[in-house]
Formats: C-alpha cells, structure tokens, sequence
C-alpha cells in the first residue's frame, strides 16, 4: 500500500505556492486588507497541496474552487495555472490523469471567459497567455505521470527480482530433495538386496558346516564377499557424490550389469531366468539403470518374503517402449491388500519409473488370472481388480508379479 503521508517534497511545493502569491501580491501592491487575504488564499492552497498525497480528488476540487473565489475577490492575479501546477503535479503523481486534466481544462476555460468578457485583448489572452497557460498544466500533468509510471515500473521490477528469488531458491530446495530422495533409494537398494543375499547365503554356510560340506560353506563366503564388496564400492560411489570428492566414480548399473545381478541371487540358491529381448545396448544408460534397480528390488523382495523357487525376469526393447516383467512361484500377497514388508522397496521402485514417465503395476499371480494394482510415485496398495493374462506368469496356484512399462520417446541419451 502506497504511503499517504505529506513528505518534504509535499511540504516544498506548499511553500512555493504560498510564496508564488505572495510574489504576485507583493509585485501589484494591493490594500493591506487584501494583501493579507491573499496570502490567506495562498496558505490554504498550500495546504490542499498537503492534502494531496492523502485525498487526490477532493484536494483538486477545492484548489479550482479556491482559485475561483480568489478571482471572484478581485485580487491581485496570479494566473491559473501556477497556483494549481503542484496540485494537479501530485493528483496526476498518485494516477488520477483524466481528472487533472478536465479540472486543468475548465480552468483555463473559465480564465479566457471571464478575461474576454473583462475587455481584455483578445490576442493577449488566446495567442500568448493561453498558450503558456496550457503548456504549463500539461507539463506538470505529464510529469506527474510519468513520475508514477516510473515508480510502477520500478516497483515491478524489485516484484519480478523477489519472485525470481524465491523461485530459485524453491527449485534449489526441490533438488536438494531430489537428491535426497534419490540417494535414498540407491542406498536402500543397495544395502536390502545385499543384505537378503548376505542372510541366505550366512544360513546356507552354516548348513553346510553342519553337513561338513566345505566346498558348499566355501562357496556360500565366496557370493557374501563378492555381494559385501559390490555394495561397498556402490556406498563409496554414493558417499562421493555427497561429499563431492574428487576422483573416479563406480559405473552406474545398467543392463550389462543384469546378468551379473542374476547370478549372485542364483547363488543363494533361487532359480533366475533372465530373458533379454531387443535392442537393449543403445537405450538411455538412465533406463538400463532403471531396470537394473528395480529388477534388484524385485528380486529382493522374492528373497525376503515369497518362498518362491523360482523366477523369470523378462526385459523387452520395442520401439518408443521397454517392458520389463519379474514373476515368481511364491507366495503372492493377500488379495486388495498391501504386500507385507514391502512397502518401502515398492515406493522406491514407482518413483523411479515415474521419473522417466513410466507405470508399474504389481499383483499376485494365480492360475489363469494375475491381480493387478498400479503402484505410482508414494502409493503401495494394490486395487484388487482381477483380469485375463494370456500366461505369462508361473504356472501352478500363486506368485507375484512386478511388470513396468517404460516410454522410451523423450529419454535424454
């Protein structure tokens, strides 16, 4: 909101307007009576030049009023447009221009009348003071707007700086959550598929001592080393970002890392059959990550709650789209109902589909039919709506499957 309070620019042109009638007084020597009204007349028209920052309209009003009666007086003249200038200055200031303008124009009018109807030339009066006249109140009109425009424009500017700001700093804040959130999952994949594999393979080795089988016991620490340092070298990886270290970086996992993710779970002990369909080596490498991740989720989920012996893990590369379908044999998960403990694994997996413009959908398998639930960016229910599959799941009664759909139009390289 605009102050409305006189200022020293308000009070400054009060006095010139009392001291321009002042000087007219002065310079025509009236009667001691109406020199004193005279500066009366001037002192309230000061005044209204106050009062013009706070009530712009009535404040012009009265000044053509008092200018008026100062003339129906008979004093000494001072003109009309001098003693208005600083009013209609600051009436067009705070943007009432037309008004300024027809009150400017009516005095003038009434000037010429009257002047004319006095006897006065009419050459003087129309040829030369009429036209200083008029050039007078329209450069002060004019100045006052444009003082205003600039002031707007001004004000505009600091507006768009501020939004721009803030707008920055939100986006800041949005990536920094991005970030965050991102990291978040690289870790949580990590670390949940190399812990399942670490527990299988822990349980596995202690069979086998107890079998007395050393060739088993070996090669259960073999698959927990190889798993304990892939993850290490992938929280290195993600640690570095995070404290921006110089240095090499660990390759993003990709698609040329899928067979190598398949077998270490084969290791533990479920069986895996990976399908590769297209032309997978030229997609996006921030695809190939996608799938990797959440085939790496999928594949944990199946270790840590499904009891399943098998699974088959199908990507397929088509023009403009990527389908990628895990299945198992296992348990499945109670029908309209979230799948227990995996809650997290699931949200990770939908926000990074979503990112790339994707879907998944995630359900229990049963004979002839799959229950399907799309899982997007936050949300792990299922609908519980059941349809046709024309069998691309495990036979048999049960299991669960995870199939994304990946638009590849669009993809940054």
């Amino acid at each position: 909101m605009p102050d409305t309070s006189p200022t020293r620019a308000d009070a400054l042109l009060a006095a010139a307007t009392l001291g321009l009638v002042a000087v007219a007084v002065a310079a025509d020597r009236p009667t001691p009576g109406g020199a004193a009204l005279a500066v009366v007349v001037g002192a309230v028209l000061g005044g209204l030049v106050l009062g013009a920052r706070r009530w712009p309209l009535p404040a012009l009003l009265a000044t053509a009023v008092v200018i008026l009666g100062y003339y129906a007086l008979d004093l000494p003249p001072v003109g009309v447009a001098a003693p208005a200038a600083a009013v209609l200055y600051r009436v067009s200031e705070r943007g009432r221009v037309v008004p300024a303008a027809v009150v400017a124009g009516s005095l003038l009018a009434v000037s010429v009348v009257a002047r004319l109807a006095e006897g006065d030339d009419i050459a003087v009066v129309v040829g030369t003071e009429l036209g200083s006249e008029a050039a007078l109140l329209l450069a002060v009109i004019a100045l006052g707007d444009a003082v205003r425009n600039r002031r707007s424009l001004r004000a505009a500017l600091v507006r768009q700086a501020i939004a721009a700001d803030e707008e920055r700093h939100r986006e800041a804040a949005r990536q920094v959550e991005a970030e965050r959130l991102r990291i978040a999952r690289e870790v949580h994949d990590t670390l949940g598929h190399t812990m399942s594999v670490i527990t299988l393979q822990s349980a596995v080795a202690r069979e086998a001592l107890a079998d007395s089988d050393p060739v088993q016991a070996e090669g259960a620490l073999a698959a927990i080393r190889s798993v304990s340092g892939s993850a290490m070298a992938e929280l290195r990886a993600t640690l570095g970002t995070l404290r921006r270290e110089p240095g090499p970086r660990e390759p993003v996992p990709g698609f040329d890392q899928l067979a190598a993710l398949v077998d270490g779970v084969r290791r533990s002990g479920l069986a895996v059959d990976l399908r590769v369909e297209g032309p997978v080596d030229t997609l996006p490498a921030v695809v190939g990550s996608t799938v990797y991740r959440v085939v790496q989720e999928a594949l944990t989920n199946v270790l840590r709650h499904a009891g399943a012996t098998r699974v088959t893990v199908t990507v397929r590369a088509t023009p403009g789209r990527l389908a990628l379908e895990v299945v198992d044999d296992g348990r499945g998960s109670a029908p309209g109902g979230p799948t227990s403990g995996r809650g997290q694994g699931l949200r990770g997996m939908a926000e990074r589909v979503a990112l790339l413009g994707g879907t998944v959908e995630t359900g229990t398998v049963e004979t002839g039919t799959v229950r399907t639930g799309t899982a997007a960016a936050g949300d792990t229910r299922t609908t519980g709506e059941t349809t046709a599959t024309g069998g691309t799941g495990t036979s048999g009664g049960g299991g669960f499957r995870v199939s994304v759909h990946l638009p590849l139009a669009g993809v940054a390289a």
